[in-house]
């Protein structure tokens, strides 16, 4: 996982703090939504805000003011999308994918969605007279399916989904052509913090296997994974690319980024409950990777330390671990220029995506609360803390 920082996290006043706590700069989030804006003019793509990376609703009317809409997993992020990430004119998009749907979830998204994208012809033509009844009375209706065209570009194969064996999307060998009455856009995704040249590949991909569909379809979404807002990416490329497949095959594209909204915004910070000794000094901190940074179990990656280095690179190195029973609750080894304190302050950048949408309860161990900072004015809000309450409810 490649770590960015548009702000200068070292100016905030830790002390002001609850710990643990997510803390999201609404500056840098702005920076970021203004580039995917910047991009949806200049190519002609709608954007859509994916909130299976980053639902911080709070932020929702501010992503209603620049992107197109929000792009759902399911019935709960649907209506979160519809609620929240609409914008004052309720004209933001909600378009909703689903691995497999429940009929009564799909009931419900059908009164609020815009687009509905089926994992299966078979689930489409089991759904399709609810979907085209749902549609008569709601004309604004389209109904899509996502593709697999079998063309990895990812690194990780738990975050691949062209890996092999993979149950996201249709193989063009299982796409039945007699099945696509009523659908009328198509859907992929590939890739997962990459540049452009993987999304090129991708797309030649899909024509060579998909090509003669395109001219049946009115729309078709990129889906995610695409790095729009990090330095360096290639966006004078992705807006011809766009242009170019808009225009020969005269679609609408969409593009539903999720990491690139919040990339480069967040941090999560925590503080030192106690240092140990076992092989080597430890601390144990008020966080958790299997709670509240489960990627770097998952995947697995090193989230970066603000003021800290690799294990030995300064002159004090400690292995990092959560607070939880589970043995592997290992955040890594870090060294720092001085001896750690019991109460210290430590800051994990770039932690605003993929982890407040991931959080658990897992023992108990109690949520980090969401913190709004702006970095221009040094205002801060705590929108939200939790407590007993949220544990114990989600139980029975």
């Amino acid at each position: 996982m490649q770590i960015f920082q548009f702000t200068d996290f070292s100016k905030l006043d830790l002390a002001r703090l609850p710990s643990p706590c997510y803390v999201v700069d609404e500056v840098a989030v702005e920076r970021n939504l203004a580039i995917l804006r910047q991009v949806a003019d200049a190519s002609g793509a709608r954007v859509l805000a994916a909130l299976k990376a980053f639902s911080c609703w709070r932020l929702g009317d501010l992503t209603a003011s620049y992107l197109h809409g929000s792009c759902a997993s399911g019935l709960h992020e649907a209506r979160l999308g519809h609620d929240y990430y609409r914008g004052p004119e309720q004209a933001g998009e909600v378009h909703v994918f689903g691995a497999g749907y429940h009929e009564a979830d799909l009931r419900e998204i059908l009164q609020i969605a815009h687009h509905v994208v089926f994992n299966s012809c078979a689930q489409w033509v089991r759904f399709r007279p609810l979907c085209q009844a749902a549609q008569r009375a709601r004309p604004e209706l389209r109904f899509g399916l996502r593709i697999n065209p079998e063309h990895s570009e990812g690194d990780v194969p738990i975050y691949d989904p062209c890996a092999p064996g993979s149950r996201l999307g249709i193989p063009r060998s299982q796409l039945d052509v007699s099945t696509l009455e009523g659908i009328t856009g198509l859907h992929f995704h590939t890739l997962c913090e990459h540049d452009f040249p993987p999304l090129q590949r991708t797309l030649a991909a899909v024509e060579e296997k998909f090509g003669d569909l395109l001219p049946q379809m009115d729309w078709v979404n990129f889906g995610g994974g695409h790095h729009i807002t990090r330095p360096g990416y290639q966006i004078d490329d992705l807006v011809a690319c766009i242009r170019d497949f808009a225009s020969r095959h005269r679609v609408q594209v969409y593009l539903e980024p999720g990491e690139a909204v919040a990339i480069g915004t967040g941090v999560l910070v925590t503080e030192v409950l106690d240092l140990t000794w076992n092989a080597l000094d430890q601390a144990i901190l008020d966080c958790s990777a299997t709670c509240h940074m489960p990627d770097t179990l998952e995947m697995p990656y090193r989230p970066e330390l603000l003021g800290g280095g690799e294990a030995g690179e300064l002159g004090h190195t400690y292995r990092l671990g959560g607070l939880t029973c589970l043995a592997g609750d290992v955040i890594g080894d870090y060294s720092f220029p001085a001896p750690l304190q019991i109460g210290q302050r430590l800051v994990f950048r770039d932690m605003a995506h993929y982890t407040m949408v991931k959080t658990s309860t897992f023992n108990g161990t109690r949520l980090p609360a969401i913190v709004l900072w702006n970095s221009a004015t040094d205002t801060l809000e705590t929108v939200r803390e939790f407590g007993y309450d949220d544990f114990r409810t989600r139980l029975s």
